[in-house]
């Protein structure tokens, strides 16, 4: 599913300015951080949406929000672009939002008030991957679920990596195909990819005597 929704992704935008088209996946960047004051809106977590973004610092987290209502099934996945370097790259990520479970999140993560969450944790070791041929560019199939949503509400999807580890990742909410997103896509995926920096290790105090 998360391979045909990135080909999808792309064959729509390069396929824009052709006459008559009339769906495609929505794709979108975080050009700047997302905050809990600032987490990226999904206007209707159903349309099939992916959010590229990085986790720039051993502590960032991203959060992503919409509105449900009960009984949407609604998908969520994670791919992670073949960049050097990235190959262990796994972030987590949690469904916050009304009437899920009871979790206990990292300290890290800012919760909503009175919700329970469900996380999505990708599975260890080599992982599945696929070649996008439009842009030409190749992904790692990390973590995907349908989740139904228990009730009304706001929900919000956090990001992280466990391990303190950087890098770029791309986010998938929805399935249901209708063209929109950013225009400048193919022009900001190039600068996407790219390295991120990896941040020094730990600095350690002690030392032999």
């Amino acid at each position: 599913m998360l391979r045909f929704i990135a080909a999808v992704t792309l064959a729509g935008l390069l396929l824009a300015l052709a006459p008559q088209r009339a769906e495609a996946h929505q794709p979108y960047f975080e050009d700047d951080d997302w905050t809990p004051a600032t987490a990226f809106l999904v206007r209707d977590p159903t349309v099939s949406t992916a959010l590229y973004a990085t986790l720039s610092s051993r502590t960032d987290v991203d959060y992503v929000v919409f509105s449900g209502q009960a009984g949407q099934r609604i998908l969520l996945g994670m791919t992670i672009p073949q960049i050097d370097g990235q190959e262990e790259f796994a972030p987590t990520f949690a469904l916050m939002g009304p009437g899920l479970p009871a979790a206990v999140l990292p300290s890290r993560v800012e919760m909503l008030d009175g919700a329970g969450a469900t996380l999505l944790v990708a599975t260890p070791g080599a992982a599945p991957e696929f070649f996008e041929p439009f842009s030409r560019t190749s992904y790692w199939e990390r973590q995907e679920e349908r989740v139904t949503l228990p009730a009304d509400g706001e929900y919000r999807i956090a990001v992280w990596d466990a391990a303190g580890r950087v890098g770029r990742y791309t986010l998938v909410v929805g399935d249901r195909e209708i063209f929109g997103g950013d225009t400048g896509f193919p022009f900001k995926l190039r600068s996407y990819w790219t390295p991120v920096p990896q941040p020094a290790a730990p600095h350690s105090c002690g030392g032999s005597r």
